[in-house]
C-alpha cells in the first residue's frame, strides 16, 4: 500500500475521491440528499466498471472532462438554487449564446471564468499524474473475475428492461400484468420475445435518477435525458414546421411598434383589488389610466402544460388535453407580418409538464430561458425579465413582438416574492417546504398568496414603464393561465387540478400607450367596449394578432375584443367532461363546476 502514498497516485486517487464527493456537496450548505447510500453504491460500482474495462486511468481519463467541464456550473447551481445539473439547465446551455451568457453572469462572469481555468489546470495536472503512474494499473487476476461479474450484472439489467421486473410477491396474473406494465413504462420490448419478468429478487437497485445524480459518470445519463428531451421537442415542431399563416399588417408604416404578451401563472380573477378584492394587491396598476381590466375570462383547464397552448395559439379548448396541436402559434404570425419576436421566459424548458409550451416558444426569434432554480425557494423572482425585456425593446427592429411567461403565484407562494413584497402575516415566508395539503397553514397560505399578487402587480407596473419610456407606440395584454383553490370557506381543497370556479375564472387586462391610441383609435374603442365581455383564453390568440391590426385569410375577427364584428361565443371547461361554463352551478363553498346539461365527452 506504501506505493500508493507516493505523490502521483495519491494525487489521482483524491481527484477522484473530491469527484466522487460532488453529490454530497449540499450536505455542507446543511441540505438532505436523496438516496446517498444507493448514489455511493452505484459511484463505487462504475469506478470499478471504467477501471476493470480500461486497466489503467491514463486510458480512461479523458472519459472524464465532461464532469470537469460541467463541475463549475454543478457547484454554481448547488450553491445558489440548492439544485444539481438538470435537463432544463442543459437546455439553457445548449441555447444561450455567449453574449447572453455574459449578460446574465454579469460581474460574476470573472469568478466563474477563474474557476473554469483551475478546473481545466487540475484536470490537465491529474491527466499528468496518471501518465506517470502505473501503481494503479489493474492488472491481477481480480480483473477478469470483475469483468464477469460487471457482465452479469449488465445482463440481469437488460433482461429487466426489456421484459420487466415481476413484483416482490404477486400472482402470475399479477406478474403478467406487470410485465406488460413495464415494458410499456420502460419503451423497451425491442427483441419482440416474450419471455418471463426478471425475478424481483434478481433486480439490481439501480435507478436511473440515482445514477444521474451521481459524479462522475452520472453527468453522462442527464446527457443522454437532454438528448431524448430535445428529440421529442424536434418531432413535436416538425409536426407543424410547413405551417403558415399567410399573415401580414393591414396597413403598414415605419412607426416602431411593441406588442407585449405576458402569460401569468397560477394568479386568481377575484384576489386582485382591481377586480374588487378588499386587500390592496394592485396599488401600482389600478394608477394607470391607459388599463381596461377584463372581468370574465374563463381558461379551459387549470393546467399550465394545457392551458396556455389555448392561449398562444387557436387550438380549441374541446382539444387542450390532446398533445400537440397542428398549427404554430401566435409568434408565427407576427413574424409573417414582420416583427421581431421574443419568448423570454421565468419558467422551465424541457419535461412532462414544459415541454408543450416550449414547442411554441421555439418559434421565436429570440428565445431565453432564465429560471435556473425550477420552482425552489431559490428560483428567480420574475423581475429577472426586466433586463432581456430592456435589451428587447431597445432592439433596432422598428416592429417587435415580445412574449413574458413569468413564475407568478407558482406554488410555493412565498418564494415567488422577496422580503419587501411579504406584506400580510402570519405568512409562509422563510418556512422550507410548507405542506399545501395541509388545511393548518389556511391564513399563512393565503396570505403569502395575496402577497404574490402584490409582487405581479409591481412586475407589470414596472413592465409598463419599460414600455412607456420607449416613447412607442406599445400595447400589452396579460392573461393567467388559471387559478388556485385555496381553502375556500368550508372548501378543503387547495392548489389546482379541482374543477373550481377559483381555478377557471383567471385575471386578464391590456394596457397601451398614447401613442398606440393616437394610431388605434377604433381598437381602443372597441377595446373599452367589449371589456366586460364574457372572453376565454381561446380569444386571447385573435385579439393579439388584432392589437397589431394583423390580417391573414382565415381570420376569426369575431373573436377578437378589439374589433366591432366581436360575438361572445360559448365557453367550456374541462370538469366531469366539457362543461358549459355559462351552463353551469357552482357547487359548495369550493365552487365545483357543475354543468345543468349534459357535459362533452372528453376527447383525449
Amino acid at each position: 500500500m506504501r506505493h500508493l502514498l507516493r505523490p502521483a497516485p495519491l494525487y489521482l486517487l483524491l481527484t477522484y475521491a473530491a469527484l466522487s464527493a460532488i453529490p454530497f456537496f449540499p450536505m455542507l450548505l446543511g441540505k438532505r440528499l436523496e438516496r446517498p447510500w444507493q448514489v455511493l453504491g452505484i459511484e463505487a460500482v462504475a469506478w470499478v466498471a471504467v477501471w476493470a474495462l480500461f486497466k489503467r486511468p491514463a486510458w480512461f481519463h479523458w472519459l472524464l472532462i465532461p464532469a470537469f467541464l460541467a463541475l463549475p456550473t454543478e457547484l454554481y447551481l448547488f450553491s445558489f438554487y440548492g439544485q444539481s445539473i438538470s435537463t432544463h439547465h442543459l437546455g439553457i446551455i445548449a441555447e444561450t449564446s455567449p453574449k447572453e451568457a455574459l449578460e446574465f453572469l454579469g460581474n460574476t462572469v470573472w469568478l466563474m471564468l477563474a474557476v473554469m481555468a483551475a478546473v481545466i489546470a487540475w484536470w490537465v495536472t491529474s491527466f499528468q499524474a496518471a501518465r506517470r503512474t502505473r501503481e494503479l494499473d489493474w492488472d491481477d487476476g481480480s480483473r477478469p473475475l470483475s469483468l464477469g461479474l460487471l457482465a452479469i450484472g449488465a445482463s440481469l439489467w437488460a433482461y429487466g428492461h426489456e421484459f420487466g421486473v415481476a413484483p416482490r410477491a404477486a400472482t402470475t396474473a399479477a406478474v403478467k400484468a406487470s410485465a406488460s406494465a413495464a415494458k410499456a413504462a420502460s419503451g423497451a420490448a425491442y427483441t419482440g420475445w416474450k419471455w418471463a419478468p426478471l425475478p424481483h429478487w434478481a433486480a439490481l437497485p439501480l435507478e436511473f435518477g440515482a445514477f444521474a445524480q451521481s459524479w462522475p459518470f452520472g453527468i453522462t445519463a442527464r446527457g443522454v435525458d437532454f438528448y431524448k428531451e430535445h428529440k421529442h421537442l424536434a418531432e413535436l415542431g416538425q409536426r407543424n414546421s410547413h405551417f403558415r399563416f399567410g399573415a401580414r399588417q393591414g396597413a403598414p408604416d415605419t412607426e416602431p411598434e411593441i406588442v407585449v404578451m405576458v402569460i401569468g401563472e397560477s394568479s386568481r380573477f377575484d384576489r386582485w383589488s382591481l377586480n374588487g378584492y378588499a386587500r390592496e394587491t394592485n396599488p401600482l396598476l389600478g394608477k394607470e389610466t391607459n388599463l381596461v381590466t377584463l372581468p370574465d375570462v374563463i381558461t379551459s383547464v387549470s393546467a399550465t402544460r394545457l392551458s396556455v397552448p389555448v392561449i398562444v395559439s387557436r387550438k380549441p379548448a374541446t382539444q387542450s388535453l390532446k398533445d400537440g396541436f397542428a398549427e404554430k402559434s401566435f409568434l408565427t404570425a407576427y413574424k409573417e407580418a414582420g416583427f421581431k419576436t421574443w419568448w423570454l421566459s421565468n419558467q422551465i424548458s424541457f419535461g412532462e409538464f414544459d415541454t408543450p409550451v416550449s414547442v411554441f416558444a421555439r418559434e421565436a426569434d429570440v428565445i431565453q430561458f432564465l429560471n435556473l432554480g425550477g420552482f425552489t425557494n431559490n428560483s428567480n423572482f420574475d423581475e429577472i425579465l426586466f433586463d432581456p425585456l430592456r435589451r428587447a425593446i431597445a432592439d433596432p427592429a422598428p416592429k417587435k413582438l415580445i412574449v413574458l411567461h413569468s413564475l407568478g403565484s407558482h406554488w410555493n407562494y412565498s418564494q415567488r416574492y422577496p422580503k419587501q413584497f411579504d406584506r400580510w402575516q402570519p405568512s409562509l415566508f422563510g418556512i422550507d417546504k410548507p405542506v399545501y395539503t395541509n388545511p393548518a397553514l389556511k391564513a399563512q397560505l393565503n396570505n403569502s398568496y395575496d402577497s404574490s399578487i402584490l409582487y405581479t402587480d409591481w412586475f407589470l407596473a414596472s413592465v409598463i414603464g419599460q414600455l412607456k419610456g420607449s416613447q412607442q407606440r406599445s400595447a400589452m395584454l396579460y392573461v393567467s393561465d388559471h387559478g388556485q383553490t385555496l381553502y375556500d370557506n368550508s372548501c378543503k381543497q387547495a392548489f389546482h387540478g379541482h374543477n373550481t370556479q377559483y381555478e377557471f375564472h383567471v385575471p386578464a387586462l391590456v394596457w397601451y400607450s398614447d401613442q398606440y391610441q393616437g394610431r388605434y383609435p377604433a381598437k381602443v374603442e372597441q377595446l373599452r367596449r367589449h371589456g366586460k365581455a364574457r372572453l376565454a383564453t381561446e380569444n386571447m390568440f385573435h385579439t393579439l394578432l388584432d392589437l397589431a391590426d394583423i390580417r391573414y385569410p382565415d381570420e376569426r375577427l369575431e373573436w377578437s375584443f378589439v374589433n366591432p364584428g366581436f360575438k361572445e361565443h360559448k365557453r367550456y371547461v374541462d370538469s366531469y367532461g366539457w362543461s358549459d361554463y355559462d351552463n353551469s352551478t357552482f357547487k359548495g363553498d369550493c365552487r365545483e363546476v357543475i354543468d345543468k346539461g349534459t357535459p362533452l365527452k372528453r376527447d383525449k
